[in-house]
């Protein structure tokens, strides 16, 4: 700062002092300058249909879209000079929405899922977590499958890696594994997206507006794996009967000869 009589006077200041913003203009206007919007003193005009009609004033522009009924447009700004096209602007504006719109809707959601487990999980827990894996891959979703390690459980990541493993291979039918198992601090991590055909099934399910959540694929995958043969429990259930029937026998008979016994005796002790 420097003084010059008794007036302070700051480079980045005023006579005041005050600080003076070097910023200028706002933000970048995305909107199209149409009509009288348009500040330029010439333009090159093309036509409804798209004839070129060459560079004219911008006073000539206004007066042949005035006399089409239509909105002069400014299509590309940053040209020299810039291009204007003769257009029902209302139109223009509708149909690019509906291709925006269009768009979005054929864009690919992409939706990882999150599944948390431990080195050692319960049987029954993993294969309920198992089931939620599937119901996942079969929707058309990612999944990131996270092995929580505690305590003296990080000196031993070869569990997770190998719980990591099996999970892969129980679900290779509907997924594959995208990013390898890796150890970040105390969680271990892999992720997992569907395969193509399943993704492909689960889009078609998608647009004909059906639910692709399979919710009984965990009572599926609990009951292949505790499920005991039919045969088994067949031969188990004749076979009970046939060892306890015996038993049965031999204390009814039993019982029967104490009674009879019994009563016998004051009979003969009235004879004596």
């Amino acid at each position: 700062m420097r003084v010059c009589g008794a007036f302070p006077f700051s480079r980045a200041g005023n006579a005041t002092g005050r600080h003076i913003s070097r910023q200028r203009g706002g933000p970048i206007s995305v909107d199209f300058r149409i009509n009288e919007r348009i500040r330029v003193p010439e333009v090159r005009l093309v036509g409804p249909g798209g004839e070129q009609v060459g560079i004219v004033r911008i006073e000539d522009a206004l007066r042949l879209a005035e006399e089409a009924e239509l909105d002069l447009v400014e299509v590309a700004p940053t040209a020299r000079p810039p291009v204007c096209r003769l257009m029902d602007f209302g139109k223009f504006k509708y149909e690019t929405a509906q291709k925006e719109r269009e768009a979005r809707r054929n864009q690919a959601h992409t939706v990882i899922k999150e599944m948390k487990l431990r080195p050692k999980i319960d049987p029954h827990d993993y294969l309920t977590k198992r089931g939620h894996v599937v119901r996942f891959l079969t929707a058309g979703d990612k999944v990131k499958v996270t092995i929580m390690f505690r305590g003296r459980e990080q000196s031993r990541p070869e569990l997770g890696f190998k719980l990591l493993q099996r999970l892969a291979e129980d679900v290779i039918d509907l997924g594959h594994v995208e990013t390898p198992a890796r150890q970040d601090g105390r969680n271990m991590t892999m992720v997992m997206a569907p395969n193509r055909d399943v993704k492909e099934q689960a889009a078609r399910l998608k647009a004909s507006g059906k639910d692709t959540t399979d919710h009984e694929a965990p009572a599926r995958a609990s009951e292949q794996d505790t499920a005991t043969p039919v045969e088994e429990l067949d031969s188990t259930t004749s076979a009970a009967p046939e060892e306890s029937s015996p038993s049965v026998a031999e204390e009814t008979t039993q019982v029967t000869e104490a009674t009879t016994t019994e009563q016998a005796t004051p009979a003969d002790t009235t004879s004596a």
